[in-house]
């Protein structure tokens, strides 16, 4: 099972306006969101949601322990780096 619904609540969005979004309809997303999704419609919806793609498929658990604060994803790769002060 997918985090979608979560992320949907977190961003006040429903899931009539994510398959809008998409293209797609509810039904055919919801049945995704709940099972087997693709890979290229998992893509999609992180975009759309401005998401990484694991958090779609990651625990709450493991998404609140992510430390990402005081980082920067580059925008090539999408790896994360630690920002760190300069010395004067």
């Amino acid at each position: 099972m997918t985090r979608v619904k979560e992320i949907l609540k977190e961003k006040r969005l429903t899931l009539n306006e994510l398959a809008d979004m998409l293209g797609v309809s509810r039904q055919a997303l919801s049945k995704q969101a709940k099972g087997i999704m693709l890979v290229e419609t998992a893509e999609k919806i992180a975009s759309i949601l401005d998401v990484p793609l694991w958090q779609l498929f990651a625990s709450p658990d493991e998404v609140r322990g992510s430390d990402t604060a005081g980082t920067v994803r580059c925008p090539h790769c999408g790896k994360r780096y630690k920002l760190v002060p300069l010395d004067d």
